[in-house]
């Protein structure tokens, strides 16, 4: 089979496209409990205790741990006990120990609490310091602050009707932080079921379905009320450390976005395609790493004061290929999955990188804003191997725009002002943000290495606008580039950077020898052509 075109495999051989938010890992926090004011006033105000004693933490603690052993023993659950911690967003080794009892009651169509693991981890609650009485009064007097301390966790893994496996954990300590991890793909396959798709499952995904409108519709639905449901429910059945006259007085948890996993699939008609494929779009990518090119996926500047972690990799475990990589604490993974299915994922670990609020009322924001990242990066992949311009677009943009009164320079291949513009808006071309004078400006001036001034920079957004590659937000100072301006940007820095520069060095390394020797031979007979015409120098 021959070199495969990322744009003829994504328009003629894609069965079937879905975007669906994954895995969801969230955190659980009582907002009025946070301070250590809070703290004295919830012991002493609400609870009426005389002294906010920290001995009162291990009253509540040891009650909380007995309801949890006296639930266990109602409903004949299994307690299981790991003696090794593991700080990791999702335990696999957690898993691995529950997903038995998971397999069973997914058999049996038991839904509820399968399996209680009890573990030990670092978790950030109140420690009490013993203050001295200034006042000399004889007092006690104790000062509330957080600290990192290993705990007591319980972990209620869940078979739900509504979200299949997912699980919440709760800290037996103060002021019992807890957390929750369901799947939206999951949830989705629940919901298509119940509205009578018919549907083919890959793991964690969707191989293929008879109504694949109806099913991104359903896709589309997930929110927070869904998760917001889900845990009020399960909140309600299982032991937990505040008692309903806590929550009558405002004393339980609200959800807020921890990680975030939202999924593109694309799967290809016919499954031989799909490595071919990937391996070239590998192999025109194989720079995606840069800060560079995170930046206009993730649609954030890159400045030099951003002192994050960029990280990018492609890598082969066995014969899969996966690309990976980062953006301070967000990333993004390309992969096969299952030989059949190019699965891109962004996640999302901390949601303000992206100038998103963590509450869980935020997250349609977040998925709307991880779709992008997606989407970008499958626009910059498709440019990457596609992005020749016709020459009526060519011998448009390399003529002054004169129209109705207004005059601009041409947009020529190969002017220094020009290559720097398009480099620079190969780099924010897919910015989620756009970009404005300032934040382009100090791109053109870096890929041009001369002072480029406010005026000139204002110039030539005024010469890209009115050669239709760039627009401008309504009622703002921000542009976005066009169709056709992704397009020139990335052809012209193609062109220029991968076509032109290496065949003009062509005739040293790291040119191939037998390129080299080629040329040597074309130029050896054209010195002989020239002699023999007696068109040499003149003496």
């Amino acid at each position: 089979m021959g070199a495969i075109s990322i744009n003829d495999v994504l328009e003629g051989h894609v069965a079937m496209e879905l975007s669906c938010v994954d895995p969801l890992y969230l955190n659980a926090y009582v907002p009025n409990l946070q301070v250590g004011g809070q703290v004295v006033q919830f012991l002493v105000s609400h609870r009426g205790n005389p002294v906010p004693s920290p001995a009162l933490f291990e009253q509540n603690g040891n009650r909380f741990r007995k309801a949890v052993k006296d639930f266990a023993a109602q409903w004949e659950i299994p307690v299981l006990r790991l003696k090794k911690p593991d700080r990791s967003r999702f335990d696999d080794r957690k898993l691995d120990h529950v997903m038995p009892y998971l397999e069973a009651a997914q058999r049996k169509s038991r839904f509820g609490v399968v399996a209680i693991v009890a573990a030990q981890e670092m978790q950030w609650v109140f420690g009490a310091k013993n203050r001295p009485d200034k006042a000399g009064t004889g007092a006690v007097w104790f000062e509330f602050v957080k600290e990192e301390r290993r705990i007591g966790v319980w972990y209620f893994y869940l078979l739900d009707a509504e979200f299949g496996p997912a699980f919440i954990k709760i800290c037996s300590y103060f002021p019992y932080p807890a957390k929750v991890w369901c799947n939206g793909h999951e949830w989705a396959k629940r919901q298509a079921a119940k509205a009578g798709i018919v549907f083919t499952a890959l793991a964690n995904g969707f191989a293929s379905c008879d109504d694949p409108a109806g099913l991104q519709a359903i896709c589309d639905s997930f929110g927070p009320g869904d998760i917001q449901a889900f845990f009020d429910h399960w909140s309600g059945v299982i032991p937990t450390p505040f008692t309903p006259a806590d929550r009558a007085a405002g004393y339980w948890w609200e959800l807020s976005m921890r990680q975030v996993e939202v999924s593109q699939t694309l799967v290809f008609d016919d499954p031989r395609r799909a490595r071919s494929f990937f391996e070239a779009l590998v192999a025109d990518n194989v720079g995606i790493g840069r800060p560079e090119s995170v930046s206009m996926i993730f649609g954030r500047q890159v400045r030099k004061t951003t002192t994050e972690p960029f990280v990018g990799r492609i890598f082969c475990p066995g014969t899969e290929v996966h690309m990976d990589f980062s953006y301070k604490h967000s990333r993004v993974k390309q992969y096969l999955k299952e030989g059949r299915a190019l699965r891109t994922e962004t996640v999302i670990n901390k949601p303000w990188d992206l100038n998103i609020l963590a509450r869980i009322e935020h997250l349609p924001e977040l998925v709307d804003k991880a779709r992008q990242v997606n989407a970008r990066l499958l626009m910059i992949e498709r440019a990457g191997q596609g992005c020749a311009i016709g020459s009526a677009l060519f011998e448009r943009i390399h003529q002054p725009y004169v129209r109705e009164g207004q005059r601009t320079g041409a947009f020529r291949f190969g002017d220094p002002r020009a290559m720097a513009l398009a480099g620079a808006l190969c780099l924010m071309v897919h910015a989620v943000t756009g970009f404005t004078n300032k934040s382009l400006r100090g791109r053109v001036a870096g890929l041009l290495g001369a002072d480029y001034s406010a005026n000139q920079m204002s110039y030539d957004l005024r010469r890209l606008k009115l050669h239709g590659l760039i627009e401008r937000l309504p009622g703002t100072n921000t542009y976005t580039t066009t169709a056709d301006g992704i397009r020139v940007a990335v052809f012209f820095t193609k062109l220029q950077h991968r076509l032109l520069a290496p065949l003009l060095a062509a005739d040293r390394p790291p040119a191939s020898p037998e390129l080299r020797c080629a040329l040597a031979t074309i130029d050896k007979q054209v010195k002989e052509y020239v002699a023999n015409a007696r068109l040499g120098k003149a003496a």
